[in-house]
């Protein structure tokens, strides 16, 4: 079994693909910041409550998400960063297969 796979699902669940965990471990930010739809939070809580490995990847990432609110709340980069940020951001380009 991979490392998100668990071991044993829920009692009537179906045991999780990677695949499937790989799509939860890929969407798990856009949950956390409330930016997905009801449909795709529903899928992606239904999969946390029968993967108990995604479930703790989750902890860990929203612990993560907790400390850097906690650590960064106020703090503005400083202006230089922040544009060859805004640089960067501009010259980066994403190639897909279509």
């Amino acid at each position: 079994m991979s490392e998100f796979s668990p071991d044993g699902a829920s009692a009537g669940a179906e045991p999780r693909t990677k695949a499937e965990c790989a799509e939860l471990i890929a969407e798990v930010w856009t949950l956390l910041d409330g930016e997905c739809t009801a449909e795709t939070r529903k899928k992606l809580k239904q999969h946390l409550d029968e993967c108990p490995p995604c479930l703790r990847l989750f902890g860990i990432e929203e612990q993560f998400k907790a400390l850097i609110a906690t650590k960064c709340s106020g703090d503005k980069a400083p202006e230089g960063l922040r544009e060859r940020l805004r640089l960067e951001i501009r010259r980066t380009t994403i190639i897909r297969d279509v």
